[in-house]
């Protein structure tokens, strides 16, 4: 199944509302089947929002809603893409990941997580990606599945840092302010080549993440970029759509970052930014959050 983490919807749910989102047992809405779904499974848990009524509850209308977006609207294949997040969230326990403590030798430098607010919501949240800090690729990238678990750690602290439980409005097809920022920083990686570790923790990320966290991506930005970037695209594009691709934006020089805020809902948002970026806010190792090591 080939998934979006950033699509626009059809005409079919572009006016959705969580008022809309009721209707009769014979003719439920597109929301109201997903939550009919959702109700069913044993798992009810997405981003730390406890999934119920679209109709009744703005959260769940927003992840609902998130389902259809990531699928054109497609309402069978929203279904089978929230069926297997929940699997997946049943499986795993995103939530319970981030507790977790993690190896500091593998993993301590990777990987932050900062956010900034403004007048109104959301906030704005960024996932930081530190791949020159990665000091020998075999134990970071070789044993995947720990790789993964700390790779959906640090996107669901993400997601639980946006607060999506505490939306208050419902989304469309065509707007949706509920998203985070990723930058990944290549400065003094070591791995042009490629390394046969770090192909398949790319693969596997792109493909956990833009299965369980669909329309959760606003920009991305690729930074202090190297040879590498030739192959991380090809593997993008092989799971992502067209139109999230053009969210993510290569560039040489990682403190020029700050200028591609100039239209955030966040005054001085690209100012606040860590200074190793442009901005003027402290390094990122004293402004950013990590996950917690043994």
């Amino acid at each position: 199944m080939q998934t979006s983490t950033d699509t626009a919807a059809n005409d079919v749910v572009t006016t959705t509302t969580p008022t809309q989102a009721s209707s009769n047992e014979k003719n439920p809405s597109p929301l109201q089947s997903l939550w009919s779904d959702a109700a069913l499974h044993s798992h009810k848990e997405i981003w730390g929002v406890t999934l119920a009524d679209p109709s009744t509850h703005i959260p769940s209308q927003i992840i609902f809603q998130k389902y259809l977006n990531a699928n054109d609207g497609d309402l069978d294949k929203a279904k089978e893409q929230l069926k297997s997040t929940l699997d997946f969230r049943a499986k795993t326990n995103p939530a319970g990941l981030i507790e977790k403590l993690y190896s500091k030798d593998k993993f301590a430098g990777l990987g932050y997580i900062t956010s900034y607010t403004g007048t109104s919501k959301p906030k704005a949240v960024f996932t930081w990606n530190i791949y020159g800090g990665v000091k020998d690729i075999q134990k970071s990238f070789g044993d995947l599945d720990a790789f993964i678990d700390w790779r959906v750690a640090l996107m669901e602290m993400a997601m639980h840092e946006l607060d999506i439980a505490s939306a208050t409005e419902p989304i469309s097809a065509d707007n949706d302010p509920w998203k985070i920022y990723q930058v990944h920083d290549y400065k003094g990686t070591s791995f042009l080549r490629s390394p046969p570790a770090v192909r398949n923790a790319a693969r596997k990320t792109v493909e956990v993440l833009s299965t369980a966290y669909p329309e959760t991506l606003k920009e991305k930005f690729f930074i202090n970029v190297p040879a590498i970037m030739g192959f991380m695209y090809g593997v993008m594009k092989l799971f992502v759509a067209p139109k999230t691709i053009k969210k993510f934006h290569p560039m040489s020089d990682g403190s020029a970052l700050h200028l591609e805020f100039s239209g955030s809902n966040i005054e001085g948002l690209g100012e606040k930014l860590p200074r190793e970026y442009g901005g003027k806010g402290e390094e990122l190792t004293r402004s950013g959050r990590e996950l917690q090591f043994e």
